[in-house]
């Protein structure tokens, strides 16, 4: 299966391209990687008001390194990593490059919002890896607000088809974050991206099977969409509070019951 990765360049999308790239059966022809440039600690630092959400990010920077560190260190690097600046995923130049390629499959996990012919050329062989539930979570930051509102039972992963909308594309599998009592946000966050790689593998080595689930039938009034300026100092204190007062043990006490009333799509990828 050759494919083409479209991602970020945190510790976490390192780790993304470069686990993927030493899979049995799958040939990275190529990863493009945008610059940090108007990532979240850039829009942090810019607001005075800012002392929790920068030793948040800061935190969460450790523990990413803490997580992945040692395998980006000692792996080598089969990803073919291009480096561009954040948006140029939609530049003639870098979108012309990929047409070429021709590849069996596109992944993005990270990267810009797609606006260029990619979408229809590689419409159905083009899956966006999405970090939180969909539809019930959209937009920023989508496995940290369920902290905040106390519904742990939307953090997780969805994989679907990219469309032209923000997370509105056909779903094609989801997987829940896995908690453990003493967990923090960093720490359910980082055990997520690294089982939503392993999956992405399957996804990949098994995209020939992959069948067509009907979209789910839900309450559509859980509907959260969020975007960068909503995390706010506010948000964190009420996260703090509300781990600080067990929210994950109370999650974990009932969670089979909790979650059977918010369905997922899961594709049978084993």
């Amino acid at each position: 299966m050759k494919i083409i990765l479209l991602t970020g360049s945190e510790l976490r999308h390192e780790f993304f391209r470069k686990y993927i790239a030493i899979q049995k059966g799958i040939q990275v022809q190529l990863t493009t990687c945008e610059s940090l440039k108007g990532n979240l600690s850039e829009t942090v630092n810019l607001d005075n008001n800012n002392n929790l959400r920068k030793l948040h990010l800061s935190s969460r920077a450790q523990y990413e390194k803490d997580f992945f560190g040692l395998f980006c260190d000692s792996t080598e690097d089969k990803s073919k990593p291009t480096f561009i600046n954040r948006g140029d995923i939609n530049n003639e130049n870098v979108v012309s490059k990929i047409i070429k390629l021709k590849p069996d499959l596109i992944i993005s996990y990270g990267c810009s919002i797609i606006r260029s012919e990619l979408l229809e050329i590689f419409k159905g062989r083009f899956i966006n890896i999405h970090l939180g539930l969909s539809p019930y979570y959209k937009g920023s930051g989508t496995n940290y607000w369920p902290f905040v509102n106390d519904e742990l039972q939307f953090v997780g992963t969805t994989f679907m088809y990219i469309d032209s909308g923000v997370d509105t594309g056909e779903i094609i599998h989801q997987i829940r974050g896995k908690f453990f009592h003493g967990d923090n946000i960093h720490q359910v966050g980082n055990r997520l991206i690294r089982d939503s790689v392993f999956e992405c593998v399957k996804l990949i080595q098994g995209f020939e099977k992959i069948e067509k689930i009907k979209p789910l039938d839900i309450n559509m009034s859980i509907n959260n969409i969020y975007k960068k300026k909503d995390f706010t100092e506010t948000s964190l204190e009420i996260a703090h509070k509300n781990l600080s007062e067990g929210i994950i043990s109370k999650y974990l006490e009932n969670k089979s019951n909790i979650d059977l009333l918010y369905p997922i799509i899961q594709n049978r990828i084993n």
